[in-house]
């Protein structure tokens, strides 16, 4: 187990070590995560529990900053008592999930009711060092995580412009929406005519998808997606969407075609690259490295994007850890693409957006239901003009 911890997303933070309760009705697995997470140092696993009953009891014991939770187990079950933690104690719960299709499903049903993030369990020994390394940075993150943000609004579009950083044009953030946009008359304040919509997420993702996606018409642009899932969930993810929303939502596939309506998700494990062929836009599926850690990824997919269309499409950077998406987003801004990211107020963890802000990539700034009006007004400036990417 002892190993030198060289993995890119393994980075030991200083100050007080993060404090853990591990929850999973396997002994060797419980086992298995207190050894992996204490490996750094800079996290302490403060006790752990074979179930919900014994958890409840060690959870006010110890008062931990983070919960570990096993999506299946016996008696009480990791749902429910996930329910529970959320009602009368919320606070930040990694899931650990198997990567069966009843694991998959039940994981996306914790991180709608609030669980922060999960990780997969490695199917063999030989995934196990990045098992280890993932669920101590995700641990890590998740401690910085709130749960007395307050709730982001139903509806309102809100666009002040604020002083941009030299050299940048105006950045807009959440404040009083412009008049013709209160009045219902979108065009003075409509985005360019875009011919694709494309979309980064990670950490609390699910949700923001979600709430994104449920204000969308059916006669939208095409929309991509990369969200940082492993293989199998984003299978599950897309049919969820798909089922929930009324929409053409799917993983993407190699040399797809894509047309308006149609909202297409990165696959697990693989990089999703929009390309030009002729007058058509056509999804491009790799087995590249992956960057920065992640496969997909968000920059690969933004990167494609302002090659693939310039000026001709929209950016949207959602909840998530880490940088991924602010270099490619940065890439659509400097070919005349419009840039939008997620405003802190609304975001499970302001990761990725913060970055793509301080790089100067976003030009609006929006909560996660400002994010989805501004699109509508787009939507609706758009929906008589032709489908090119000229």
């Amino acid at each position: 187990m002892n190993r030198p911890l060289d993995h890119p997303m393994d980075r030991p933070v200083a100050g007080a070590a993060v404090r853990v309760v591990v929850v999973d009705d396997s002994l060797l697995m419980r086992e298995l995560l207190q050894s992996a997470l204490t490996e750094a140092g800079d996290i302490t696993v403060v006790g752990t529990a074979a179930n919900p009953h014994v958890a409840r009891e060690v959870i006010r014991a110890t008062d931990p900053d983070v919960v570990t939770l096993d999506v299946e187990m016996p008696s009480m079950g990791g749902l429910e008592f996930l329910r529970r933690i959320m009602k009368l104690r919320p606070m930040p719960v990694v899931m650990v999930a198997g990567s069966t299709t009843s694991g998959a499903e039940t994981t996306l049903t914790a991180l709608e009711i609030g669980a922060v993030d999960f990780v997969a369990k490695p199917s063999g020994r030989a995934g196990w060092d990045d098992f280890a390394a993932t669920v101590r940075y995700k641990v890590r993150e998740a401690a910085k995580v709130r749960f007395d943000r307050p709730a982001p609004p139903v509806s309102g579009l809100a666009l002040a412009p604020t002083t941009a950083p030299a050299g940048r044009p105006p950045i807009a953030r959440q404040g009083t929406a412009p008049a013709a946009a209160a009045s219902g008359n979108p065009s003075a304040s409509a985005l360019p005519y875009c011919n694709l919509i494309a979309i980064g997420a990670s950490t609390g993702g699910v949700t923001a998808i979600n709430r994104l996606l449920a204000k969308m018409p059916g006669t939208a642009p095409p929309m991509v997606i990369a969200q940082h899932m492993p293989q199998g969930f984003t299978t599950r993810f897309a049919e969820r969407l798909a089922r929930t929303t009324g929409l053409d939502v799917a993983e993407a596939t190699d040399r797809e075609v894509l047309h308006r309506g149609m909202i297409r998700m990165a696959p697990g494990n693989r990089h999703l690259r929009v390309a030009r062929t002729g007058d058509r836009l056509i999804c491009r599926l790799g087995d590249d490295a992956p960057v920065a850690s992640h496969r997909p990824s968000v920059d690969v997919l933004f990167a494609s994007v302002a090659t693939a269309l310039g000026k001709r499409a929209t950016g949207v950077i959602l909840t998530g850890m880490g940088r991924d998406g602010a270099k490619g987003l940065m890439m659509m801004r400097g070919t005349g693409a419009h840039t939008m990211g997620e405003a802190e107020r609304s975001c499970t963890i302001y990761g990725m957006p913060k970055a793509a802000m301080q790089l100067g990539a976003v030009a609006e700034e929006l909560e996660i239901d400002g994010l989805a009006e501004r699109l509508l007004v787009q939507f609706v400036a758009d929906r008589a003009a032709p489908e090119t990417t000229g």
